[in-house]
């Protein structure tokens, strides 16, 4: 990566997307977060974004666990599935009780 080259607003929204998901692993303060992430709407070329995120680990390597939501999708789908067995069970108990 050319360091000294412009940063672009997608380039931009990448670095706060990742801010935002170091922020929920608890690697950053919410105070830390607002400062990064304002200081990426000023950064001009890519060196100034990576300096913001130099010190967090990346999101790629299996350990951050980088994919918080992809975590939580399937957290959810699991209480799903518990929920609708546990209404199966109990409407098989009311409907063998009655």
């Amino acid at each position: 990566m050319d360091v000294e080259l412009r940063a672009s607003d997608d380039d931009r929204n990448r670095v706060v997307a990742e801010l935002h998901r170091h922020t929920a692993a608890g690697r950053l303060t919410l105070d830390e977060f607002s400062d990064r992430a304002g200081a990426v709407w000023t950064a001009r070329t890519l060196g100034d974004l990576a300096a913001l995120t130099r010190d967090l680990p990346a999101l790629s390597d299996p350990a951050v666990g980088g994919d918080t939501v992809g975590h939580g999708r399937r957290e959810l789908l699991l209480l799903f599935a518990a929920a609708a067995v546990t209404l199966l069970l109990l409407g098989g108990f009311l409907a063998v009780t009655r």
